[in-house]
């Protein structure tokens, strides 16, 4: 990776993480001298990660949903994500592509990595999600999505699966691209939830 006795990120990194991403040769180096600060091996470890996570869901259990992210960005499978690894993560989930977003998002729902979702895997992710929506969130879902089995049960039926069947990636990625409603039910955003019941 990076020189470690000067802090530096190797050209080789910076420029592939310039090509890959949007981000900036400056707020790539700042980024990485605040990453060596948090993570002075270079790498964060799942416990780092779900710590973080923590402090973005004070009043709720992102535990299970913080794992699942942690799986899905560590490329290697070695347990810690790489300053590459993070950024990627940063880039994907902030400001990646729509179809680079709906391939993470695969891979996030893809539990057990066989290149297939299950509806248990959906499932899975779906009870993740709400851990951390707050109950007063969960009332102002519509009825046939308020629990982790209607959504996931919903969710299914979007794509026209029945209970045994699998998903592929690309049936995945040219479903939710073809129906907003499975992009909207896929993730979980409470503010928009608190707009549409004022707005509806």
């Amino acid at each position: 990776m990076g020189n470690s006795k000067s802090g530096a990120l190797s050209k080789e990194i910076l420029e592939e993480l310039q090509l890959n991403t949007k981000f900036s040769e400056e707020e790539l180096s700042t980024w990485y001298q605040s990453f060596l600060r948090d993570c002075p091996s270079g790498r964060i470890t799942q416990q780092q990660f779900q710590n973080i996570y923590s402090k973005f869901f004070p009043d709720a259990d992102p535990k299970a949903y913080a794992q699942h992210v942690f799986r899905s960005f560590d490329s290697n499978l070695d347990g810690t994500l790489d300053f590459k690894e993070y950024i990627i993560a940063l880039h994907m989930t902030t400001a990646g592509k729509t179809n680079q977003k709906l391939e993470w998002a695969f891979s996030l729902y893809d539990v057990d990595g066989n290149g297939t979702i299950s509806k248990n895997e959906v499932l899975e992710i779906v009870l993740a999600i709400f851990k951390m929506i707050s109950p007063e969130d969960v009332k102002l879902l519509p009825d046939d999505e308020n629990t982790p089995e209607k959504r996931a049960e919903k969710i299914w039926k979007y794509f026209g699966k029945n209970d045994d069947d699998k998903l592929t990636e690309k049936e995945f990625i040219d479903g939710t691209l073809a129906n907003n409603e499975i992009l909207r039910l896929i993730q979980f955003e409470p503010q928009k939830v608190k707009e549409k019941k004022k707005n509806p």
